[in-house]
């Protein structure tokens, strides 16, 4: 257990993998964590392996949106699976819609007041959300409907991807580089409330099992490699590792989250709790880190840059 000795940090004119390695020298608490997480993303892609991205829709409404597109078109993603909310920001952003910096500790009744959204200290207003969607959306669904009355999820995101010329749009950047993006609950947002709308007063149907199908299709087989970046919990993440361990489990794993283990919540439970059930193999490298994303990301990938 005593082999490897903690060595001080000293900070200067330091690249972001210098920070990172001297972080992992440091052996401390998360910071050991994030370095071990730069260690294993470097590795899942030189591999070559299915790398499968997962995020949930809140830090869409942030300058992480950026970063999410960016990783596509450096093509560190092979699968992406999300929340409905990510296409409602991803898709509104695109649109026009303009997001603000606020406050967490705003007056929520004068912010409704004034038609305004607050998403933790993102104000959105209801002009910037969703009306672009609503004015939008139609006319694309109506075009889709021409071709043909039933969809499936992955089809219709990337078909909305393919008519968004916003190049800092997630959407646009999955459907140039034929990136799949796969939204389990794609009810739950705007752009699920549009899609029921539009069904009201068309014969059009959306088929959720063919998303899954394609999934089994992916990853369904034999002596294949397998790697996740898992942003937060929530079914995102479940969806990633449920359909993982029919790969025999994850390979190459890193999960960043702010939630504790301690109540039982997807997420905020280990990467080793899923070595139980399959979904992470025993011998696999993985890594959870606790943090806030949208500090811990820009970190990481900045180190991965430099060095590959």
């Amino acid at each position: 257990m005593l082999d490897k000795e903690v060595k001080d940090i000293k900070l200067g004119k330091l690249s972001f993998s210098e920070l990172v390695d001297q972080m992992g020298e440091g052996g401390g608490f998360s910071a050991k964590n994030l370095s071990t997480a730069v260690n294993i993303l470097e590795e899942m892609n030189k591999d070559k392996c299915i790398k499968i991205l997962s995020f949930p829709a809140c830090i869409i409404s942030t300058g992480m949106r950026g970063i999410i597109a960016q990783m596509i078109e450096k093509g560190l993603v092979d699968i992406i699976v999300t929340t409905c909310g990510t296409l409602d920001h991803d898709l509104a952003r695109a649109w026009g819609g303009k997001y603000y910096q606020g406050s967490f500790e705003l007056d929520d009744n004068k912010l409704h007041q004034e038609g305004v959204n607050r998403l933790g200290n993102i104000l959105i207003p209801n002009k910037s959300y969703g009306e672009p969607l609503e004015e939008n959306m139609k006319p694309i669904l109506e075009e889709l409907y021409s071709q043909k009355k039933e969809w499936s999820g992955r089809e219709l995101i990337h078909e909305f991807g393919l008519r968004v010329k916003d190049e800092g749009s997630i959407l646009h950047q999955a459907a140039k580089k034929n990136i799949p993006i796969y939204v389990p609950g794609i009810t739950d947002g705007a752009f699920g409330t549009n899609l029921v709308w539009f069904a009201q007063d068309h014969e059009f149907r959306l088929n959720i099992l063919d998303d899954e199908l394609e999934l089994s299709d992916l990853l369904f087989r034999d002596n294949i490699t397998v790697g996740a970046l898992m942003i937060g919990g929530g079914i995102s993440k479940h969806h990633t590792i449920w359909w993982s361990q029919y790969a025999k489990g994850l390979d190459y794993a890193i999960f960043i989250t702010t939630a504790t283990q301690y109540d039982g919540s997807l997420s905020g439970a280990r990467l080793t709790e899923a070595v139980s059930w399959g979904k992470v193999k025993e011998k696999a490298k993985y890594v959870t880190v606790d943090g806030d994303a949208t500090i811990i990301l820009p970190i990481i990938l900045s180190a991965l840059y430099e060095r590959v």
